[in-house]
């Protein structure tokens, strides 16, 4: 079933093209991603798609009757508005009765349980069971625990961006659309909130179409991948890397396209220099074909992007030593007793939820923040380069490149040779005619990939980034990954890209809280891993400890042990029986997502029925658990 059809779009701003004949299709359950450099347009796509902004041609459809809603990466809002009311401003009754069940049970909490608000719930709870809202309560209830919302009265104008993008975020999921549009969603979410994220959009039966640069996530919730190049679109069935190589598979079929038109151009434009005098039918054919000729063969095309490596300050052998630090605010510890030694050339990555102190440890390393205890010691050649989560200042009347040539005209190489600041601007995607853009023209992620150069092109020795992924293009990541590898100082990272951790950090330091650090030497996909083995293990650990307490309470009172009715042994056969079932539907549905099935509705159905599967599964483990013990098995 179609939900949404593209047809035909165009759209140019100024002189630059965007898209042109630009069409696609979004089936029910079908959940693509979007990617393109910065300034290709795909914010302008969706915001043509929700009616925001009007195309220069073509249009789009959608099925009659289906909701769609769209979460911008900046989202709109009125400040003075309670972060409740904004989560809850659809117009849909059963989300409206559970906004109003929800209040109802806060305020209790808040107030103190009263006859007149106990028949205030029972109404609401009245009105619930009528409008069957149940489901949407569920559903808000595990939004706003798993964002972190503040149930409170609130303004939307006293979070920080950050909690103001969340908010925005749950107000799309509680009132779930058919048809969603996101742009950005894991921007601002930690690890933890985006891996939520993950399996919840992929236990939804609706249609998504989404702009993320996070690989992982993309991988994990979609099978169709919507490419944005040279203003025109591509599509490809299937998950990231099947992209990457079908991409690649296409550019070198277009550049042998390319290099055999310029070849017959060559040709081509003899003739056309001799003036043929002929007037005929097919030198008149020749002649137009010859400007569709020539248009093909001077199509600039995107050739293998050279390895940079900036020379970086000598390091001398003293580096960084912290010892015993220790940091809290208003009583709540962000690090407590953290001591270490960076070593030149290891690159580290810093993972944690919101809040836990990973910026505040940044801060009081460069020296921005004083620490409460403990010391910190900075070798004498160490040079910092500090990329924050604040961006670049507004530069609003000044051009790119003038912008890159107040910090250097040339950029020394490792190898001794030199690069003019435009070469190196190019490198990092900003053609010549960006490069004489105003900086009030760039777009956001255009914006953060210039102070991200700008950081580099200082040539520090110790390179710190706070949260460098926020708003790149998946093309921008892979260069900067590329060029971090080849880094010769210090790197230390916070990131929540999970793939781009995984590919650039030696090791971790883990923020599990109360402020303890952990220095976790390996991936943070091992570190995930081993951490749910031991959660999993901690759990099966409880379980036998319940269940040998049970017995031995048992043995210890005989004569109080109740003897099973057939009824339970028949209940406990049955349990028994439904369990196995279960794991084995789960163990085929699981090789769904590991094998190379690639059809959206098969994948929807697959995550849709292993989200029953789970709760079911908890819940018979518990009951065979009692039965076990009366049966005596």
């Amino acid at each position: 079933m179609n939900y949404l059809s593209v047809e035909n779009l165009a759209k140019t701003y100024g002189e630059k093209q965007l898209f042109s004949e630009l069409s696609f299709g979004l089936e029910k359950g079908e959940k693509a991603a979007l990617v393109a450099k910065n300034g290709a347009g795909k914010t302008t796509l969706l915001n043509i798609i929700c009616g925001k902004v009007l195309p220069d041609a073509g249009q789009v459809v959608l099925r009659n009757g289906i909701r769609m809603d769209y979460l911008p990466q900046t989202p709109l809002f009125d400040p003075e508005q309670s972060v409740m009311d904004f989560v809850f401003s659809g117009s849909i009754p059963a989300l409206q009765a559970a906004r109003e069940y929800e209040q109802l049970l806060w305020n209790i909490e808040k107030q103190g349980d009263t006859p007149a608000m106990q028949a205030a719930l029972e109404e609401a709870t009245t009105r619930m069971d009528r409008l069957q809202a149940w489901d949407y309560e569920e559903k808000v209830k595990e939004v706003l625990y798993r964002l972190q919302l503040p149930k409170t009265d609130q303004k939307m104008g006293e979070l920080s961006g950050g909690q103001q993008k969340k908010a925005a975020l749950a107000r799309v999921l509680v009132e779930g659309a058919d048809l969603l549009l996101m742009d950005e969603p894991t921007n601002h979410l930690d690890m933890e909130m985006t891996e939520w994220l993950e399996d919840f959009l992929k236990r939804q039966n609706l249609a998504l179409l989404l702009v993320t640069h996070d690989r992982t996530f993309l991988d994990n919730v979609c099978s169709k991948i919507l490419e944005i190049d040279n203003a025109r679109i591509y599509t490809y069935q299937g998950n990231y890397a099947y992209f990457l190589e079908k991409k690649a598979e296409r550019e070198s079929i277009e550049r042998a396209e390319i290099e055999k038109a310029r070849n017959l151009y060559r040709r081509e434009l003899e003739w056309m220099r001799r003036m043929p005098s002929a007037r005929g039918t097919k030198a008149k054919a020749r002649i137009d074909a010859f400007d569709q000729l020539k248009e093909k063969a001077l199509k600039r095309t995107d050739g293998q992007v050279p390895e940079l490596s900036v020379e970086s300050r000598r390091l001398g052998n003293k580096i960084l030593e912290v010892n015993n630090l220790c940091k809290s605010f208003e009583g709540v510890p962000l690090v407590s007793d953290f001591s270490y030694t960076f070593k030149k050339g290891e690159k580290i990555g810093i993972v944690g939820r919101n809040g836990i102190g990973k910026s505040t440890l940044l801060n009081m390393l460069t020296g921005r923040l004083r620490p409460d205890a403990g010391h910190i010691q900075v070798g004498q050649t160490v040079q910092f380069g500090y990329y924050t989560q604040g961006g670049l200042p507004q530069r609003e009347d000044k051009r790119v490149i003038d912008i890159v040539k107040e910090v250097a005209e040339v950029v020394k190489m490792q190898d001794g040779s030199e690069i003019s600041a435009s070469q190196f601007l190019n490198y990092f995607q900003f053609e010549p005619s960006t490069q004489y853009n105003y900086f009030s023209n760039l777009s956001g992620g255009e914006r953060r990939r210039l102070y991200l150069l700008r950081t580099l092109m200082e040539n520090p020795n110790f390179l710190i980034l706070d949260e460098p992924t926020n708003d790149l293009d998946v093309y921008t990541l892979m260069l900067l990954e590329d060029f971090l590898l080849h880094y010769q100082g210090c790197l230390l990272m916070v990131s929540h890209d999970r793939s781009f951790l995984d590919h650039i950090a030696d090791h971790i330091f883990v923020f599990e809280g109360d402020g303890k650090i952990k220095d976790w030497y390996g991936t943070y996909t091992e570190y995930k891993r081993q951490k749910a083995e031991k959660e999993r293990q901690e759990k099966e650990e409880d379980k036998r400890e319940k269940r040998q307490s049970a017995r031995q309470e048992s043995r210890q009172s005989p004569a109080s042990k109740p003897k099973a009715t057939f009824k339970q042994r028949k209940e406990y056969e049955e349990i028994s029986a439904r369990i196995a079932a279960l794991e084995e539907e789960k163990r085929q549905l699981d090789s769904v997502f590991s094998g190379s099935e690639t059809d959206p509705v098969k994948i929807t159905e697959a995550s849709r029925r292993i989200a029953e599967i789970l709760p079911e599964l908890t819940d018979l483990e518990d009951r065979w658990l009692e039965l076990s013990e009366i049966v005596g098995e």
